[in-house]
């Protein structure tokens, strides 16, 4: 059970994630992922982190609807449903430190892609490919996107369309993320997530998505591409000195 002080700072701390990721569309969900494990066992976490960032990335897709690329997101889906499928049959539970380490490799991993096999998300094949390996970290680490990302840094899409595109594939995400978790932990009397903290997590996340919404709108295409790599490579700095940790302590 969270103490009051550590409510409140998780409901800040929600606050804050779900308006950077409404501002830039990842880096939120890394830093909330990072905390989440810290407080809270590995399934726990990663339920709560789904409920989340599903209701925050829902409703960013919502508020940016029109902009939404729908092609990509089946492709995206297509994918993502085999990689679900396949640790539905495994029933794989990751490690905190396993899943701190790859938190952090995931944007490092992604910008060391060769400029002659560049993802590109409006391709077919890259799509469905991207689908299936963005679910699978994200089963495994709890987030996808700065693998996301490097499937969509190359596009020519607007910031707008961007945002609103990746918003819709992290919510398919995030949803079969909740769906993988739940039995997990109501399976299991030390697994539990209170109703007040899920309720509470959910409305700070739409609150810090409607919040970025006028940012956005003020932000250059060139500033959003530069700020996004620069938030990410930090953060994951820090989880992957974390997880280091955690695995040189076993």
């Amino acid at each position: 059970m969270l103490t009051l002080p550590l409510m409140v700072g998780l409901g800040l701390t929600v606050l804050v994630t779900s308006f950077l990721s409404g501002l830039f569309g990842m880096a939120g969900g890394m830093v909330l992922m990072g905390l989440l494990l810290i407080l809270l066992p590995v399934p726990s976490a990663m339920l709560l982190h789904g409920v989340t960032q599903f209701a925050s990335n829902g409703w960013r897709a919502w508020l940016w609807r029109r902009h939404v690329v729908w092609p990509i997101i089946l492709r995206f889906a297509l994918g993502g449903s085999v990689a679900g499928l396949l640790f539905a049959l495994v029933g794989a539970v990751p490690d905190r430190a396993v899943s701190l380490l790859i938190l952090g490799l995931t944007p490092f991993l992604a910008l060391a892609i060769p400029a002659r096999w560049a993802l590109n998300a409006q391709k077919p094949l890259h799509g469905v490919l991207g689908g299936f390996l963005c679910m699978g970290i994200q089963l495994v680490a709890g987030i996808s996107g700065p693998l996301l990302d490097a499937f969509f840094i190359r596009s020519a899409m607007t910031r707008q369309s961007v945002v609103a595109t990746k918003a819709a594939i992290q919510s398919v995400g995030h949803l079969v993320k909740i769906a993988y978790f739940a039995p997990l932990v109501a399976g299991n009397a030390d697994e539990t997530v209170e109703l007040t903290v899920i309720l509470m997590s959910i409305a700070m996340a739409l609150l810090g998505t409607n919040l970025s919404r006028r940012v956005l709108d003020r932000m250059s295409d060139a500033q959003f591409r530069l700020w996004s790599r620069y938030l990410v490579m930090g953060t994951a700095g820090v989880y992957l000195g974390q997880g280091l940790f955690l695995l040189a302590a076993h």
